[in-house]
Parts: structure tokens; C-alpha cells; sequence
């Protein structure tokens, strides 16, 4: 039960999306939870030889935490595991830096998201044995929660619905259009309504699917996230370049990237 007095808030679930030092022995934290967002609390003496939170403030530890303040920066009060510590390796680990990126990115803070709050909690786990769709179902809940929803029902210009069997060009922030091929329109952007389909009920079980909507989703966050790249995405090529001689790194499939 979360209570709130004297702008202290008690018992929050959250997850650490990211954390640094501060000064001699703190640590500076940014929290997701669902009913204040994205927070940041400063955690005096965390880094402190004694200190309880050793081993708790943890990236894919569930946890309940306690602050006080106002404004952007609070003090963490108290935080306690609030379940298992999710034990991530090699690329889905990567992919979990990657989720927490792009909640830092695209999340103000103090904006309440509980139910991509409970979608980021249900997919952690999904990394590990479907990875490349567990992503791009939590980036489309992600560019919806943010006012970005994609269109994927039906044609932008027509309005007629997407048919599995057509090929479509997808205009950012527009929608798909039927696409014939003959002028080259939308070359670099253009797919099956089938796997438009796909990711609009959520199923991407196929290759193909998986394929066509990776590029979809890499543009339509680009537009958000500004010039600046990804972090995550930069851990995961350097990972492929060391895990692989020279010529097949340059061979590596685009699915092993992390979005």
C-alpha cells in the first residue's frame, strides 16, 4: 500500500533503472515506478562498507522503496527486495540495459506509467528465452504510453484495412500505405501486412515477421530519442566484435543487435 504524508511516499515497487556515485559514499539513483514514474533519489552512505543497501540497488531487482523530498532530486528513505534478483547474461543482459535506456530517454520524470510499469516487469524475464520479440512488443507499448501509438490496423491514405498479403511502406508518423514497387517509394522502409498484423496482436512467432519490424521500430524510436546513440546498442556490437573474428562479426545478423 503506498501512503503519502508530508511528501514522503512509503513502499513504492520499483526497479533501478540506473545508478552512479555521489560524493564520498552515496550513490545517485534513477527508479521506475508506477505510480510517480521515473524518479531520482539520492541514497546517502549506499556505498558505505556497513550499509544495508548493499546488494539491493540493483538493475532487475524488485524492489519497495521509501523517500522523502520534492522536486527532482529526493532522498531514499529505505528500500528493501521485493523479490527474486533477475540474473541476466550476455545479450539478454545487454537488452536489459537497453529497455532501462530508453526508459531514461523517453520517460519525464514524475509521469506515472503503471501499465508500462507492469508490461517492463513482464518482459525482464521474456528476455531470456524470447528476446528479439519481447522487445519490440515492450517498444510498442513504449510509443504508445509516450503518445507515439503506431499505426498498424489500417492504411494511412485509404483507411482500408491492413491485408496480410499486401506490401506496405510505413510513413513515421503517418502510418503504412500500399506499396507496388513501382516508384520506389518508401524503399527503405517497406513491409508485409502480415507482420504489421503480427505486431499489432502481439505474435511475432515467425522469422519474417521478426525481420521486417526491427527496422519499423528502430526508426520510429530514432525520431524520439534525438542524434545522440545508444549506449546499449554500442555494449552489444563491441560484445559481437570481440565474441567473433573479423569477417563474421561484419556477417553478424542484424537480430543479434538489441534494437
Amino acid at each position: 500500500m503506498i501512503r503519502v504524508n508530508n511528501a514522503r511516499i512509503h513502499l513504492q515497487p520499483a526497479y533501478v533503472l540506473h545508478q552512479r556515485p555521489y560524493r564520498d559514499s552515496s550513490l545517485l539513483l534513477e527508479l521506475f515506478t508506477p505510480e510517480h514514474g521515473r524518479v531520482g533519489l539520492v541514497a546517502r552512505g549506499a556505498r558505505a562498507a556497513k550499509s544495508r543497501l548493499h546488494g539491493v540497488l540493483q538493475p532487475f531487482q524488485p524492489l519497495l522503496v521509501s523517500w522523502a523530498g520534492r522536486g527532482e532530486l529526493a532522498t531514499l528513505c529505505g528500500a528493501e527486495s521485493h523479490g527474486p534478483l533477475l540474473r541476466l547474461n550476455g545479450q539478454s543482459l545487454i537488452s536489459g540495459f537497453y529497455l532501462n535506456e530508453l526508459l531514461l530517454r523517453l520517460l519525464t520524470r514524475h509521469d506515472a506509467h503503471p501499465a508500462l510499469f507492469d508490461i517492463y516487469r513482464e518482459t525482464l524475464p521474456r528476455l531470456v528465452v524470447e528476446e528479439q520479440r519481447a522487445l519490440r512488443i515492450f517498444e510498442k507499448h513504449l510509443l504508445k504510453e509516450i503518445g507515439y501509438a503506431l499505426v498498424l490496423s489500417h492504411d494511412a491514405e485509404s483507411g482500408a484495412p491492413v491485408e496480410p498479403d499486401k506490401l506496405y511502406a510505413y510513413r513515421l508518423e503517418q502510418g503504412p500505405v500500399r506499396y507496388d514497387g513501382a516508384d520506389g517509394q518508401g524503399a527503405g522502409l517497406t513491409l508485409r501486412g502480415a507482420s504489421l498484423l503480427s505486431l499489432m496482436n502481439e505474435e511475432l512467432r515467425d522469422e519474417q515477421s521478426l525481420r521486417e519490424i526491427k527496422p519499423l521500430m528502430r526508426a520510429a524510436l530514432a525520431l524520439y530519442l534525438g542524434g545522440k546513440p545508444l549506449q546499449s546498442r554500442a555494449l552489444l556490437i563491441n560484445m559481437h566484435k570481440t565474441m567473433n573474428p573479423p569477417k563474421a562479426a561484419q556477417q553478424t545478423d542484424a537480430s543479434a543487435e538489441p534494437a
